[in-house]
């Protein structure tokens, strides 16, 4: 069985947690794409723990966890994430951890190149989080990047690190005018790094094929949503990595093996880290109110989030991108405050009222269409069943089933890993 979890909106849906969950009834978990420029948030009862590099899955003892080719990692940051998980006691060694010779290092000059470059566009900044993720990205296209396998071969690497960071010092030192890279001290860096390392590296293709063969199931966690995705989001205010489901077996390093099922993750109402297009963006009370009531702030960055009504003409562009085959509603139970509940179920853009997520400049002046439904008006964070769940909030449910054209099989309730209703 392998099955993708992916996000359905802008990211931040909720993907973490449902990983968490789910990872119980499989044997290995992939990450197949992004670095650390985004989070995942999970409450279980070890605790609160927020990951950006390590798949969700190292929170169980049971599960292989595996870093895909796909990814970008920066090692510093991953030393800490993991120090900080095993504070926590949580085991993390080379049997529980898997990283591909082909992931490529998000180096530090990667970092300081997103910084400069967000600098110099000022109010036109693509809002970056500034982790050095589309520098990286784009130098592996331009395949002048260090991958995870070179630390093994440490005479090349040196050769390499030289002849990159005479080509990336045209840019810091001479476009930029900054300080320029010293090749010296990535050397270092990276040496120091590669003790700690190399004993994770691993062909993680050749390993995941193993256990396909052997019929184990494997999930593979995405990072960030579909409207994030570099080719089918709302660019440039995208990551720079696909993000979509099919992507999946091929950022894990087996492209020979396909999915047997997608999940989609998508909130009750809809949030948005970054700039760009968020046709729904609420603003004020109702703004402020939903962003305390649901902890709308940013995993990574600690950035507030933007947030709006659940809106249906992007989720359900997000479910066709992702060919998502179920679906998980999360935080269901942050509205429970609300007398009434609006949903987007249409955007007006221009002298047309379209239910078709649009492209380019016609969503940039897209406007949302609501439709207001009741309020249920308690809490609903001890309901585990359908008929637990007041009238009001199935017929919520119900609504957008029908309004996005997919079934919700998973609704959350709250933070807690046992949070959560089996719909059907």
């Amino acid at each position: 069985m392998l099955t993708a979890i992916v996000g359905i909106n802008w990211g931040d849906e909720g993907k973490g947690r449902m990983v968490d969950l789910l990872s119980q009834d499989y044997d290995v978990v992939v990450r197949y794409q992004g670095g650390n420029n985004a989070g995942h948030t999970v409450v279980n009862e070890r605790g609160k723990f927020i990951l950006n590099l390590l798949p969700s899955g190292i929170l169980r003892p049971e599960v292989t966890c595996v870093m895909g080719n796909g990814m970008v990692i920066d090692l510093t940051h991953l030393h800490k994430e993991m120090e900080s998980l095993r504070e926590k006691g949580i085991e993390i060694t080379p049997a529980n951890l898997k990283i591909s010779d082909r992931a490529i290092i998000c180096m530090p000059y990667h970092v300081r190149q997103d910084c400069l470059e967000e600098d110099r566009l000022g109010d036109a900044k693509y809002g970056s989080t500034r982790r050095g993720i589309a520098p990286v990205y784009g130098d592996k296209y331009l395949k002048k990047v260090i991958r995870m396998g070179d630390l093994r071969f440490p005479d090349a690497l040196d050769k390499r690190i030289d002849g990159i960071v005479e080509w990336k010092n045209l840019f810091i030192e001479k476009a930029y005018g900054s300080t320029p890279v010293d090749a010296a001290e990535l050397k270092t860096h990276l040496k120091q790094l590669a003790k700690e390392f190399l004993p994770y590296v691993t062909d993680t293709g050749l390993y995941l094929n193993d256990c396909a063969k052997q019929g184990k199931r494997i999930m593979f966690e995405a990072q960030l949503g579909a409207l994030r995705d570099i080719d089918f989001g709302i660019n440039p205010y995208t990551s720079s990595s696909n993000t979509i489901a099919a992507y999946a077996p091929i950022g894990a390093g087996v492209p020979n093996l396909k999915l047997d099922n997608v999940i989609g993750i998508m909130k009750a109402y809809s949030s948005c880290v970054g700039e760009g297009p968020f046709t729904v963006e609420a603003f004020g009370k109702f703004a402020n109110d939903l962003r305390e009531a649901g902890g709308e702030y940013g995993a990574a960055t600690g950035r507030p989030r933007r947030v709006g009504a659940f809106d249906a003409v992007a989720s359900r562009y997000g479910i066709r991108m992702q060919g998502a085959d179920e679906i998980a509603l999360t935080k269901l139970d942050v509205l429970s405050y609300l007398d009434t509940i609006p949903v987007c179920t249409a955007y007006e853009v221009g002298d047309k009222i379209t239910t078709e997520f649009p492209f380019g400049e016609d969503l940039n002046i897209a406007k949302p269409e609501f439709t207001v439904l009741k309020g249920w008006k308690c809490d609903v964070s001890k309901c585990r069943k359908p008929e637990d769940l007041p009238k009001e909030a199935l017929e919520y449910i119900r609504f957008i089933e029908n309004a996005v054209g997919a079934k919700i099989k998973y609704v959350s309730v709250g933070a807690e890993r046992e949070d959560y209703i089996v719909m059907y």
